[in-house]
């Protein structure tokens, strides 16, 4: 990998914040979740996810987030979940080849502000990467008669 992606990768990692600054008790909990039902690759992983997106089903049931960029298509080979028995609401993991890519959340609207809020600026920064920049001259400046 050379410099400028490199550079490219951190820039999208800065913009993606962690699930342990925004969600601090859910990522403790998927930590402890995931070590108890032995998974300790996935519990030292889940340290440090990003949330990258959230789902977008606009469920108010829903509180998903993916940590990887969502896939074109279904996951395929190499997917599994590793769903958890919890006091309230569902989580379940889509992991894929060892990664986590989705945390899956139900039924804890809790969640949601904090989510909504952490991903605003990520949403502002995309938007602005992919809107077209305006043509030279095309902003304060007259035409002419």
């Amino acid at each position: 990998m050379d410099q400028e992606e490199q550079g490219h990768d951190q820039d999208q990692g800065r913009a993606a914040p962690l699930v342990r600054d925004v969600l601090p008790a859910l990522a403790a909990e998927l930590v402890r979740l995931l070590e108890e039902e032995g998974e300790l690759e996935l519990a030292i992983c889940a340290q440090d996810l990003r949330i990258v997106a959230e789902c977008g089903c606009d469920d108010d049931f829903c509180q998903s987030f993916y940590t990887e960029p969502r896939p074109t298509g279904p996951y395929g080979p190499g997917h599994r979940n590793v769903p958890f028995s919890t006091d309230r609401g569902y989580l379940i993991l889509d992991v894929v080849h060892g990664r986590i890519m989705c945390v899956e959340v139900l039924d804890r609207p809790e969640l949601r502000p904090a989510l909504t809020a952490a991903l605003t600026p990520v949403r502002a920064a995309a938007e602005a990467a992919t809107s077209p920049e305006p043509a030279a001259g095309a902003e304060g400046e007259h035409p002419g008669p």
